[in-house]
Parts: structure tokens; C-alpha cells; sequence
């Protein structure tokens, strides 16, 4: 036999190496080369992957017990073995040999812990049959030794590996003194042969199943003789078998007669039952009919027991109280009998409803006196209801009456007085739950009370908004401003009066500060006091202000506009839409004081609209989120108002401003163009809030109308045009330069003059210099639009382009430039009324000059190479010196 690599002493100290780099303290007992493969990759053409397995043992930390391992080691790139696995002995429970291999060298080992691994286990191949038997051995033999047991073993016949032993007894293997360590001990191979066959098949055993093997060896050879053999000996049996009941035949016959005696008692027996049993079924009869007589008596007794209990129930629930029946019909409706009045609506809310038939059983609805008590609620509820509202009514109408009567209430000569309604809500409270209950009585009832309320107080609230606002305007002092501002003299009076116009935004303010939050409030307090069911609100912040001396614990309910997009919840979408209507009702009228304050305030400043614009804006988004429909409303048509007012006065500004077209020949600056920045600065100084928008619309429609009527005045006269737009678009830019820079709309219109006006300084330059150098610059466009379609060469012999022309014009033109150019500043000085745009304009037109002379130079230089011209330089120093 091959020398197999178990009996490798190097290989086993290289695992001991290997395992012992890894830290761990283990005896190497056994090792030897295998292959790895799982099966479906060698079926895919992957290779097999060389392995070394080795058994270890390692002694506890105790040195009582011994543990067992199973270690794969796999050669590294350096062909040095390193650990890979460890399995530890205790968790194996199946060896399996592969039975698909041919040569049943292939094996599983199946280890308890690793069932949960969806991969499959590895598969071990050896090199030969020896080799896979030697290392399966030594594996049971560890787990019989160690372990106490044996593992599952299939595909292998556990005999034929014992026999195999027995055959193959290997050479004995001595201890190994290992040089680099403690000496390591190794198993010795001829223990391994006896511990197997002590383990598997005992030599007695052995024995006895050769002898048994041997006596039917020979039958087994002799196939008729055997079953001759047979044959015999089970007509043997059954011959013992009919001798055996022959002999017990006395013991028959003793026991049949034993059986017949039982059997007569057993008829006897039977006879006394089913005369007991006809007895007993008569007995049970009787029971049974006491049991249901006595069933009926005692449910005709419970029942009678419910039926009074129940009755006492509904004649206690028809009852009407006399006290309660004297509050519902002639009771007084005065603040120390309001108590009772609740409670008596309470009881006959309850009554009411415990007649209904959710409350009360569907069987009982049609009782006559069931029917004859509803009918007596229903006149009850009727007289209450009746009463009570006209009662309200009255007590609504009184009140305010009473109010309106007393003059110290309102606004007097001298003394502004901000409503005070914390009395009135006061003693309208008292009877908030009376309203409740006239609700939930009769629904009807409420359309009249509500319009009742509403007619009276607003009748108060008119009062009270017409001597506010009539005080307002008179107690304020302020100096009329005139509204022509882009006409007329310079305007100083306007900006000396701005100061003192503030007093007429204050006011407006003032009006805002007090009413707006009084109708919120009054629109809050009516939706919860007349029990509107619509979604309340928190109070918002900001701008509003309670109103002095009101509780600070008035139900406030904030409700929204008609058109629904400050609700949350569309539910109560018809209860929203008769709220307010009802507040249209509460509040129409209040709304033509607030006019009149923005119509007063117009007539002393107009601009003072800008602010108080702003400050009507800010109220209108601090109301977004909670005001009442009628107060959103009144904004609105507040803000609508004060546009319309300012737009008015803008379009009065545009109609001064284009009176001045009408006018005969203008020069110099315009009127309107330094008024406006002057009123430009005034409103920007007006801006509040979200007037920035009406400011800028504004901007756009007086600078447009400005910048229109410029240009129609400027082609009126042609010859002094350009003049005209530059000095009126550098005064534009002069005057809005430090707003240009803040406010953006006029930083576009400043862009646009500037642009405007560097086109209109071009066209008066060049107008300028044409007029002075005409044929100089003449022939130089000529040549210039000739070359495109003759070639520089010939363009001298062109006729009138000749060299003879070019000296006549140098002549004409250059002789006396001097002059030339004192009479073109001349001519630039002579219509400019704006000294201060003198330099730059001429700045600009020596540039300009030079640029075109400089041009001419060029074209001489390529056109007429042997002509002489002055130089650009002796041009520019010529115009230095003048």
C-alpha cells in the first residue's frame, strides 16, 4: 500500500505551526491532504481546492475534560498552511459518503450547528479508499473516546470499515520530539485497530455469528433440501398446535356452560331495566310538566314586575312639573329669573327628546297618552318660544335705545371717545343660554332675533362711527396742500406743508384702530351669541387692540370672509352664507364714515393716500386670518377707495403734464422735470407697509407721460430737438440720482433717460461737426462705400474720387481749421440754455471729431498713399490749444 499523507510527520508539524500562529494551544493527533468541492461547481467546471484536515484535541482550562476539533488549513500564496475552519467534534452528528461517487472516496460531514446555512456542506474527497477509511476511523473512534458517542454513518457499511481495520494494520507510530516546543503527542496506529474492533464487534460476538453464519451456509447451498427442511418443520408446529386444543377440550365445555349461566342472568337482568326504565320515563313526564307550569307562573310574575316598573318609568317621564309648567307659560323673563327659565328649557329640551325614538321604545310611540303628552310639550315649547323672543326683541331694542339716548356714550366738541360696549355684551350674555336653548327648541325662532340685534345695533354702531369721525376730522389741524404739483411755480410750498399733513394719516389711522377691531369683536361676539355654527378662530396678532374696558373673557369668534378661503372646513358652508348675511345687515352703512375720513384726508394732501394705503393694508393682512366677512370686506373696498382717489390725483398729474405740449416753443429744462423729483422724494417719504406697489404703478404712469410729452414737445421745433431731450434728460438724471440709487422702478427710468440721452447728444454733435467738415467726411463715406465694389488701386481715378478732388477738399476744408472749430463750439453754445452740460458736451464732440478725422487719416493712408494730410496728433494738440 502507498504511503499515505497521515503518516506525513512534516505535514503534521506544519499544522501544529499553523494553529499555534494562530494562538491557539492544540494538539495535532491526526492530519491529512483532501480535497474541497461542493458538488455543483465541479459540475460547472470549477476545480477541486486542496485542503489539509486535522483533528486536534485541547485540554480545559480545568484539565478535567478533553475538547475535540476538526481544523481546516489551506495553503496560503507562499504554499504555507494557515487555518481556514475550525468544527468543533461535539456538533458532528452525520458522516455521509457520497454514493454518486464511483469510487467512494467522497464524504460529507453533516455538524448540527450549521443547519441554518443556506450553502451546502462542503464535500471531501481523499485520494483513495485507505485514506478516507483511515481519517472516517479515526474520527469515530475521537467521538466515541472523547465524546461518549457515535455519529450517524451512511453510505458505508460500519463491518466492512471494522474488517478493513483488522486487514490493514499500519506500522506504529512513535512519539515526535518537536524541537521548536513541548513534545506533541501522536496516536498510535495499532491502538487505533483494537479500540475499532473492541468498539464495533466484540470477539465473542464475532465468534457466534460465525458459527450461525456456518450451520446455514450448508442449507443455503442446497436449496431443495432446505425447503424440504422447512416444509417439515411447520407440519411439525402445526400438528403441536391440534394436539394442544384436543387435550383442552374439558376446560371448553366448563367454560360454555359458565357462559350459558351468564347469559340467563344477563335476560334477567335485562327485564328488571326495562321495567325500571318504564317507571323512570313516566316519573320524568311529571317532573317535566311541574317544571313548565312552574316556568310560566314565574315569567308571568317577572314580567308583571317589568311591566309596573316600566309604566312607573314612562308616567314618571310624562309628568310635567308645576313649577316648570308655571316658568314655560307665564313666567317673568328678569336677569334673577333667568335661572329658572334655564332650567325649565333644560327640562322641556329633555322631555322632548325622551319621547323621541331613539329614547324611547318604537312600541310606545303610539299610546294615546304618549301621543296626547308630546302634543302638550309641543304647545308648551310653542308658548316659550313665543314669548321669549318677543321678549328679546323688545329687550334688544330698549337697550340700544337707551344707549343712543345718553349723549356722554358718543363723541362730543372737543373729546373723542372710543366706544365702549362691555355693558351691552354684558347684559346681552344673560341670556346666551336662553338663545341656546331657543335654538335647540325651535330653530326658526332665531332669523327674527337675529335681525332684531342687527337692526338695533347697528343703528348704535352708525351712531357712533358718524360723531367719531365727525370729531376726528374737526380736532385735527392740518394745512391744505394744493393739488398741482407738476405745474405752476416751483413748489417749495408743498414741501414746506409736508410736515404738517401728518396729522391726516393719524387720524386715518386712529379710525382704523378703533373701529376695526370693535366690528371683528362685534362680529365675533354676535356669531357665538346668536349661535352660529361655524368654525371658530384664535384672535390675531399684530395690529389688533381690544377695545378699553372690555372682558377680557369675550368669546371671540373669528370667522371668515364670504368667499370661503379663510375656512378650514366647508361643512357649514350654508350656516357661513346666513352669517353673513347677517353681518351685512349688522354693519351696512358703517362703511360711508370711513369714506368720508379718506375723502377729507384727500382734500388736504393727496399723497397722503400713499400711507394710508399702507396702513390699510396692513390691517387687511392682519385680518386675513380671522376677520369677519363685512370687516375684510370694508378693507377691501377701503383700499379699492384710496387707489381710486390716488390714481385720480396721478392722472391729474399726467394731465399737467401734458398741458405743457400745448405750450409755444420751449427751451431749456422742463417745469415738470424737477417737480417730480421733488415729488418723487415726498412719496417715497409716505411709503408704508404694502404701498410700494401703488408708488411704483405711479412711477410708471408720470415718468411714461413725462417722458411721451418730451419727446413730442422736442419734435415740435426739429432744429432744437436733440437740445432740448439732453438738457432734459441730464436734469432727470441730475434729480432722481440719489432715489434712482434706492428705489428700483426709477433706477429703470434713470437707465432709460441716460440711454435716451447719450442718442440725442450724438445726433446734436454730429450734427454739429457735419455742418462744419461736411465735404471732408463726404469723401470719406464715399470712398467707404465704393470699396466694396472697386479696389483701392482704382478708386483714384473714379471720377470725383480723383487725387485732384482730395486736395480741393483738404483745401476747403482744412485752410482756417481753426476757425472751423471756434465756430463749432460756437454753435454748440449758442442754444444751451444748461451751462453746466457746456464741458462735457464738448468733450464729447472733440472725441468725436477726432474719431472721424482719424477714420479720414486711415482711409488717405490707403487710398492715397503719396498724399499729404495733417496728422491725428497735429489735429489733437490744434484742438488742446483752442
Amino acid at each position: 500500500m502507498a504511503k499515505s499523507s497521515a503518516d506525513d510527520m512534516d505535514l503534521r508539524r506544519a499544522c501544529a505551526a499553523a494553529i499555534a500562529a494562530g494562538g491557539s494551544k492544540e494538539d495535532v493527533v491526526f492530519s491529512i491532504r483532501v480535497a474541497k468541492g461542493r458538488g455543483i461547481f465541479e459540475k460547472l467546471g470549477r476545480l477541486a481546492k486542496p485542503r489539509v484536515l486535522a483533528l486536534t484535541t485541547k485540554k480545559s482550562s480545568k484539565g478535567q475534560a478533553t475538547k475535540a476539533f476538526l481544523r481546516v488549513l489551506k495553503y496560503s500564496s507562499g504554499a504555507v498552511l494557515e487555518s481556514a475552519k475550525l468544527y468543533k467534534l461535539k456538533h458532528l452528528t452525520k458522516v455521509e459518503v457520497i454514493s454518486n461517487d464511483a469510487t467512494g472516496c467522497t464524504f460529507i460531514l453533516g455538524f448540527d450547528n450549521l443547519r441554518a446555512q443556506s450553502v451546502a456542506p462542503p464535500q471531501w474527497t481523499m485520494r483513495n479508499i485507505d485514506d478516507r477509511n483511515r481519517l472516517l476511523l479515526f474520527i469515530l473512534n475521537m467521538c466515541k473516546e472523547i465524546l461518549g458517542r457515535l455519529p450517524k454513518v451512511v453510505g458505508v457499511d460500519i463491518v466492512e470499515m471494522a474488517l478493513w481495520a483488522k486487514e490493514n494494520t499500519p506500522t506504529v507510530t512513535e512519539q515526535v520530539d518537536n524541537h521548536d516546543g513541548p513534545t506533541t503527542a501522536v496516536m498510535i496506529q495499532r491502538d487505533l485497530k483494537v479500540t475499532v474492533e473492541k468498539d464495533l464487534v466484540s470477539q465473542a460476538e464475532e465468534e457466534d455469528m460465525e458459527a450461525l453464519l456456518g450451520t446455514y451456509v450448508m442449507g443455503i447451498g442446497e436449496a431443495e433440501a432446505f425447503s424440504e427442511r422447512m416444509k417439515r418443520e411447520l407440519f411439525a408446529l402445526e400438528a403441536t398446535n391440534v394436539y394442544a386444543l384436543l387435550e383442552s377440550e374439558p376446560l371448553i365445555e366448563e367454560v360454555l356452560q359458565g357462559l350459558e349461566s351468564a347469559s340467563a342472568c344477563v335476560d334477567d337482568m335485562d327485564e328488571w331495566l326495562r321495567i325500571f326504565n318504564l317507571k323512570l320515563r313516566h316519573m320524568r313526564e311529571d317532573i317535566a310538566s311541574i317544571e313548565s307550569r312552574n316556568n310560566k307562573l314565574e315569567m308571568q310574575s317577572v314580567s308583571n314586575e317589568a311591566l309596573i316598573e316600566e309604566l312607573d318609568k314612562l308616567i314618571e317621564r310624562l309628568r310635567i312639573p308645576s313649577e316648570f309648567a308655571a316658568s314655560l307659560t307665564g313666567g317673568s323673563f328678569e336677569e334673577a329669573r333667568m335661572l329658572r327659565n334655564v332650567e325649565a328649557c333644560e327640562w322641556l329640551t329633555g322631555a322632548i327628546r325622551s319621547l323621541e325614538v331613539p329614547n324611547l321604545d318604537p312600541s310606545y310611540v303610539q299610546m294615546r297618552a304618549v301621543r296626547e303628552r308630546r302634543a302638550e310639550l309641543d304647545k308648551l315649547k310653542n308658548t316659550f318660544v313665543r314669548r321669549a323672543s318677543e321678549f328679546l326683541r323688545n329687550y334688544f331694542s330698549s337697550l340700544v335705545d337707551f344707549m343712543i339716548s345718553d349723549k356722554t356714550y358718543f363723541s362730543q366738541r372737543g373729546q373723542l371717545k372710543r366706544p365702549d360696549h362691555a355693558d351691552l355684551r354684558y347684559k346681552c350674555r344673560t341670556y346666551a343660554r336662553l338663545l341656546q336653548h331657543l335654538k335647540s327648541l325651535d330653530r326658526n325662532c332665531l332669523g327674527p332675533l337675529r335681525k332684531a340685534y342687527c337692526q338695533s345695533l347697528n343703528l348704535l354702531l352708525r351712531r357712533e362711527a358718524r360723531e367719531f369721525a365727525n370729531e376726528l376730522r374737526a380736532s385735527t389741524k392740518a394745512s391744505r396742500n394744493p393739488t398741482v404739483w407738476l405745474e405752476g411755480s416751483t413748489g417749495s410750498s408743498q414741501t414746506a406743508n409736508s410736515a404738517d399733513t401728518i396729522t391726516v394719516s393719524e387720524a386715518y389711522a386712529k379710525m382704523l384702530t378703533i373701529f376695526i377691531p370693535l366690528l371683528v369683536d362685534e362680529s365675533s361676539f354676535f356669531a357665538h351669541f346668536m349661535c352660529f355654527e361655524v368654525p371658530a378662530f384664535a384672535p390675531a396678532s399684530g395690529n389688533r387692540s381690544r377695545s378699553a374696558g372690555n372682558d377680557a373673557n369675550d368669546d371671540d369668534l373669528s370667522l371668515m370672509d364670504s368667499d370661503g378661503n379663510d375656512v378650514k372646513s366647508n361643512n357649514n358652508a350654508t350656516e357661513l352664507g346666513n352669517l353673513n348675511e347677517a353681518l351685512q345687515e349688522l354693519l351696512d352703512g358703517i362703511q360711508e364714515d370711513f369714506y368720508a375720513v379718506v375723502d377729507w384726508a384727500y382734500k388736504i394732501d393727496p399723497l397722503r393716500c400713499i400711507s394710508m394705503h399702507g396702513i390699510t393694508e396692513r390691517y387687511l393682512s392682519g385680518q386675513k386670518a380671522d376677520a369677519a366677512g363685512f370687516v375684510r370686506k370694508l378693507l377691501d373696498d377701503l383700499e379699492s377707495k384710496i387707489s381710486m382717489q390716488f390714481s385720480r390725483f396721478v392722472d391729474e398729474a399726467c394731465h399737467q403734464i401734458e398741458r405743457n405740449e400745448r405750450n409755444v416753443r420751449q427751451m431749456g429744462v422742463l417745469s415738470y422735470i424737477p417737480r417730480f423729483a421733488t415729488l418723487a422724494s415726498r412719496m417715497e417719504q409716505y411709503i408704508q407697509g404694502q404701498s410700494r406697489d401703488l408708488v411704483d404703478k405711479a412711477y410708471t404712469r408720470l415718468v411714461s407721460t413725462m417722458f411721451a410729452t418730451l419727446e413730442k414737445i422736442a419734435q415740435s421745433d426739429p432744429k432744437i430737438a436733440d437740445i432740448v431731450l439732453l438738457e432734459n434728460y441730464a436734469a432727470f438724471q441730475n434729480s432722481l440720482y440719489d432715489l434712482a440709487n434706492v428705489v428700483p422702478t426709477l433706477a429703470k427710468f434713470y437707465h432709460q433717460a441716460s440711454e435716451a440721452y447719450e442718442q440725442a447728444c450724438t445726433r446734436h454733435i454730429s450734427s454739429i461737426i457735419f455742418l462744419q467738415f461736411e465735404r471732408l467726411f463726404q469723401f470719406t463715406k464715399k470712398v467707404d462705400e465704393l470699396a466694396f465694389t472697386v479696389t483701392a488701386e482704382e478708386i483714384p481715378f473714379q471720377l470725383g474720387l480723383s487725387k485732384m478732388d482730395l486736395r480741393k477738399v483738404l483745401k476747403s476744408s482744412l485752410t482756417g481749421v481753426d476757425k472751423s472749430i471756434n465756430a463749432m463750439y460756437r454753435k454748440l453754445q449758442k442754444n444751451l440754455t444748461s451751462e453746466e452740460l457746456l464741458p462735457s458736451l464738448w468733450d464729447k464732440c472733440k472725441k468725436e471729431f477726432l474719431d472721424k478725422y482719424e477714420s479720414f487719416v486711415q482711409m488717405v493712408l490707403r487710398i492715397y498713399p503719396n498724399e499729404s494730410v495733417p496728422s491725428v496728433e497735429d489735429m489733437r494738440a490744434l484742438l488742446t490749444s483752442l
